[in-house]
């Protein structure tokens, strides 16, 4: 990071925005608009003048997305901080408002400064891409419950192929089906439309175990490999790295995930996992390698997690795709 003077922190809700300036201790609050925006900026440089600073704010999903390309489009300074991190940071509080949420953004950025790192704005696909993944998660479960409130239907009525519920509800099965297909074509779409995105994408895919699905959602999560440096950063920020809990000479616990993560693609490597144990060879080894060591296989399927995680980093890397050397083995 820069030299910094100063910083302001800012606490966004969905109308609002409060920003906090550090070491001036004032405080003001504007609408979460492009209005809003740039009365902001006018504010700060009116407050700071010519002092070095940046923003910082919590990743606050849809309600932080706005003011972040603003800033980024601008090129002005602005870290954009996982929320968890500041609120551990901030000790015992009793009060909660919008205005000492925002000086405590404020005092986290300016105590930790030196080790936060700027942040930038998804471009325009990555950011589409993400919302098509989202909502195509939205339309299964969606679907999902509707199977089951038919096949209930079902179990109940003698001819559930005359009910009026049970007909309405498949074709709502039918229409979110076309829906869904029509947000995984777009998804393609998306993908061939960058050479470096499409190249990636083919290497994921001469894995075995990872589909559109998963490929899309690892591209997306490490803005097409640029955010994590191995795989094994990728693994904590999944939650499928394993971490020792140990104290003293009394206290040695065996190693496990911890429970924060990312638990959509947390899921998705396990269904991942399940896939490849059953088609491929090797994984398929390993795993049952694993079990006759006296592995609950639990564990032994976290390892294939991240065994898969391995690989994607690897071919990516590389930039050749995916080769079973088993099929070469003498």
């Amino acid at each position: 990071m820069k030299n910094y003077a100063d910083v302001i922190g800012i606490d966004i809700s969905k109308l609002t925005i409060d920003a906090h300036i550090h070491k001036k201790d004032v405080h003001r609050l504007f609408s979460n608009n492009t209005k809003g925006f740039k009365k902001l900026l006018s504010w700060a440089e009116k407050q700071l003048g010519l002092i070095l600073s940046f923003y910082c704010f919590e990743n606050t999903g849809n309600y932080s997305l706005n003011l972040s390309i603003y800033l980024d489009e601008r090129s002005i300074d602005y870290v954009e901080e996982n929320p968890l991190l500041i609120k551990r940071s901030a000790g015992i509080v009793r009060s909660k408002t919008d205005k000492l949420d925002s000086a405590m953004i404020a005092r986290y950025a300016w105590l930790h400064r030196e080790e936060l790192g700027l942040s930038s704005a998804r471009d325009t696909r990555h950011q589409e891409l993400g919302r098509l993944l989202a909502f195509r998660d939205q339309l299964v479960r969606n679907r999902t419950g509707m199977k089951s409130s038919l096949k209930e239907l079902k179990s109940l009525l003698s001819s559930s192929s005359t009910d009026l519920c049970c007909k309405s509800i498949h074709r709502s099965i039918t229409y979110i089906t076309k829906q869904i297909l029509t947000l995984e074509n777009r998804m393609k779409e998306l993908i061939k439309s960058e050479d470096c995105l499409e190249r990636n994408f083919t290497l994921l895919n001469s894995i075995k175990g990872v589909g559109l699905i998963l490929s899309c959602q690892l591209l997306y999560h490490t803005s097409n490999f640029n955010r994590f440096n191995s795989w094994r950063q990728f693994s904590n920020y999944c939650g499928t790295a394993p971490f020792e809990y140990s104290s003293g000479t009394s206290i040695k616990r065996a190693h496990k995930c911890h429970h924060i993560g990312d638990r959509k693609m947390k899921t998705l490597l396990s269904l991942a996992s399940v896939s490849a144990i059953q088609c491929d060879r090797e994984l398929k080894l390993y795993y049952k390698r694993k079990i006759a060591e006296g592995k609950p296989k639990l564990i032994a399927l976290n390892n294939v997690r991240n065994k898969i995680l391995a690989r994607v980093f690897s071919v990516i890397k590389r930039g050749t795709p995916y080769v079973e050397l088993h099929q070469y083995a003498a």
